[in-house]
């Protein structure tokens, strides 16, 4: 499915079509097509036949051909973009047909989508097949497609550690196209399902699992996404809000937080915190629940998940190196992360497997917890698992496995008390008291040396040489944007390499 649908993506380019924009459209016909065999299955209950009013179906689509189909198809997208705060508003929010030749959406329409049968498939075909063609247009980097797609390989792993149950309540508030929540979804079904009652099982798709994308594009993907996987009603309140997560207080709360946040400094919001700082941008959010003022993006949204939390639910957040060792109001969050919260896993992860160039990043794992009498912070032991020294991948010669991970899942030890994991030469413990005395809190804590740097004939292929310093040369020259655009001066667009890169 997935190969006979994008192939046809190529045939869509020569009509001005973007790779993003063809999933786009991809999602609303697929959800009229489904839509339609859901109705016309007999065995269908009464009530969740009528998901489309009759002169929106699909039957009503692919009767028509050439011109009288695309006005229908502009008239459909209207109609149903009518429906604000249902999955099926979320869809089609501010939909438009941008395929301008009434003969190419015939051919998707008649040949493409109309000729299989997608709900009889099985979920996990269906779902699977939509999950791969975002995967394909994320590595569309022209269009920046990759910057809302997290590697299925990374996403499995933190799955596979943090264990979501049915008992949790699960939120990205950066969910980009639903990647995370998906994943927690179906670790649920895989593990849980014997043992769930009914309740539980439509508690599952009736919120509690959410997401919030700030991109009304993508939140549509990420509805289609969850749709298609079995989370959540066509007719019923939509999963995905559209918003911006940073603009106000968190309005509930979540046992665990899965996110990876945008990357980039550009921005032109400031939050203001308790210090009551405030920087130079003229629109600015005033949150009392944040203690640090600052237009990082990635230590505002660390704030924001800290206030996410419930009291003792859990995160795992990927962000930059930055957020590790930047100081001033980085300084000041991080020593919060170590104080208020139980900070006690830093995965480092290696550059090469993100779609968005200049990415080095890390996956938080922290805890919130009752503050401990006498000011004792709540992390004790913080565990620094390097998973970027000596390891080197690209998206396409050696991409990122599930495999490459599974010596960290082990060694995380999931379900197990964190006092019987063991050092190893990747994985160190490292007390309260060393952290907390390094310069600013500094928490990029490394001690390996790459053996391809000391021994010639251990050198890589020299694409992949190559690649590791286009991803250096990058990652500098965010660092150097955002330091520039700190101290006041106009930073090109184009010096921006990696503005967003969502993740989800």
């Amino acid at each position: 499915m997935v190969a006979k649908l994008w192939n046809y993506c190529n045939v869509l380019r020569d009509n001005g079509l973007s790779t993003i924009e063809y999933v786009e459209q991809l999602s609303y016909l697929l959800f009229l097509k489904m839509a339609d065999e859901i109705a016309s299955d007999p065995f269908t209950e009464n009530e969740a036949k009528e998901i489309v009013p009759a002169d929106c179906n699909w039957k009503s689509l692919a009767s028509l051909k050439g011109l009288e189909l695309e006005i229908h198809y502009r008239e459909i997208l209207a109609e149903l973009a009518k429906n604000p705060g249902t999955t099926l508003g979320t869809i089609f929010a501010k939909s438009q047909n941008r395929i301008t030749e009434p003969s190419l959406l015939e051919k998707l329409v008649v040949d493409l989508i109309g000729r299989e049968e997608w709900t009889i498939q099985g979920t996990d075909l269906k779902g699977d097949a939509y999950e791969g063609l975002l995967a394909r247009g994320a590595e569309d980097t022209k269009t920046g497609a990759g910057q809302y797609f997290t590697p299925r390989a990374l996403i499995d792993a933190i799955i596979d550690v943090m264990q979501p149950g049915p008992e949790d309540t699960i939120t990205d508030p950066a969910c980009g196209t639903g990647g995370f929540l998906i994943a927690a979804h179906h670790y649920i079904r895989k593990h849980h399902m014997q043992n769930l009652s009914r309740d539980q099982r439509l508690a599952m798709g009736a919120g509690r699992i959410w997401g919030n994308e700030l991109v009304t594009g993508t939140a549509r993907l990420a509805a289609m996404n969850m749709l298609l996987h079995g989370i959540g009603d066509a007719d019923g309140p939509s999963l995905i809000t559209v918003s911006d997560a940073l603009a106000e207080t968190p309005k509930k709360h979540a046992s665990l937080v899965l996110a990876n946040p945008p990357f980039g400094k550009k921005s032109a919001i400031t939050v203001i915190g308790t210090d009551g700082k405030v920087d130079r941008e003229d629109i600015s959010y005033d949150r009392q629940d944040f203690r640090a003022t600052t237009t990082n993006k990635q230590l505002n949204f660390l704030q924001h998940i800290m206030s996410l939390l419930e009291m003792n639910g859990r995160a795992a957040v990927v962000l930059p190196d930055n957020v590790l060792f930047e100081g001033g109001a980085g300084e000041k969050v991080r020593r919060r992360l170590l104080d208020e919260f139980d900070l006690h896993t830093i995965l480092r992860l290696p550059t090469g497997i993100f779609y968005a160039g200049g990415v080095k990043a890390n996956v938080l794992f922290f805890e919130k917890k009752p503050p401990r009498s006498g000011g004792v912070p709540n992390t004790t032991k913080l565990w620094v698992y390097d998973f970027r020294t000596a390891k080197h991948f690209t998206l396409k010669q050696h991409p990122l496995r599930r495999a490459d991970l599974e010596e960290f899942v082990q060694a995380y030890l999931p379900g197990k008390p964190r006092t019987e994991r063991k050092e190893s030469e990747r994985f160190k413990c490292f007390d309260y008291v060393e952290l907390i005395a390094r310069d600013k809190v500094n928490l990029d804590i490394t001690w390996m040396r790459d053996p391809s740097l000391d021994d010639a004939e251990s050198l890589l292929p020299p694409e992949v040489i190559a690649q590791e310093i286009i991803e250096d040369l990058q990652a500098a020259l965010n660092e150097f944007a955002a330091i520039a655009e700190a101290l006041g001066a106009d930073v090109p667009a184009d010096a921006e390499t990696v503005e967003e890169s969502t993740a989800s």
